[in-house]
């Protein structure tokens, strides 16, 4: 009886390795041991930076209304509940589009929060 070797699976998960660690640098692309632990490390980066990334965004969209805000004389937390109390109900990534790329809509805005 012929000896039963595991070469065809093993050699198909060393290429999905090698396969996914196309471009990064080096023996990082070529080495099976050393792409593994590349890959590994690659994957719980892009993890982390997924969250990181919205919160990120989250902050900038903070900063870009805080700004706009101080235009009007209204500060970024007291805007921020006017809208509340007014019961409108736009979230930050609108707001600060508004105020970056329409500003009379965004002045429009204000006006209506604060004459309220």
């Amino acid at each position: 009886m012929a000896r039963a070797k595991y070469a065809v699976p093993s050699r198909k998960r060393r290429k999905k390795i090698l396969k996914l660690t196309e471009g990064f640098w080096g023996t990082r692309s070529k080495l099976y041991r050393v792409a593994k632990t590349i890959l590994m490390k690659s994957l719980l980066y892009s993890y982390r930076d997924r969250k990181a990334k919205k919160r990120m965004f989250r902050r900038l969209w903070i900063t870009r209304i805080g700004i706009a805000c101080r235009k009007y004389g209204i500060s970024y937390s007291k805007f921020l509940n006017l809208l509340k109390k007014n019961n409108i109900l736009l979230n930050r990534k609108i707001l600060a589009y508004l105020a970056v790329n329409d500003e009379p809509v965004f002045e429009s805005i204000v006006k209506k929060v604060k004459e309220s």
